[in-house]
């Protein structure tokens, strides 16, 4: 089965499964009509993949919390985060290119900037997820 083939397949659920559902739960009401699934290209899916890659270690996922407060020099989060420049930097780097931030030169500095928003809203969904099951 193909990536596209399956995003929009149905699991399916066992005889039970059904009565399960609570009239409190909106995505289980039967008066609600199921929206589709809109089936995504291989290269979005792909470019997704990545994106969430290159969000994958923690340092950068704490480079992402940190840039969504300001923009930051690469001092700025060695300090912030109590890493070495050369690991800031490696790490900015893969940010970098995969789109997530940018930097613009300040005469011997550099500022680095989250690209927009959504990036910082996964970052922050992930976290807080995380730290509820804990």
């Amino acid at each position: 089965m193909s990536i596209v083939a399956g995003a929009g397949a149905v699991p399916e659920q066992d005889a039970g499964a059904a009565g399960r559902a609570t009239a409190t739960d909106p995505a289980h009401d039967p008066a609600r009509p199921a929206a589709p699934n809109p089936v995504r290209s291989p290269a979005a899916l792909t470019a997704a993949g990545d994106l969430l890659r290159a969000l994958a270690a923690p340092v950068r996922i704490a480079i992402v919390l940190q840039l969504r407060e300001s923009s930051l020099c690469v001092h700025d989060l060695v300090d912030a985060l109590g890493v070495t420049q050369p690991l800031i930097s490696q790490h900015l780097r893969v940010l970098k290119t995969a789109g997530v931030v940018e930097g613009t030169r300040h005469g011997r500095e550099v500022v680095y900037s989250l690209v927009d928003d959504h990036l910082a809203h996964i970052v922050v969904d992930a976290v807080a997820h995380a730290e509820e099951n804990r």
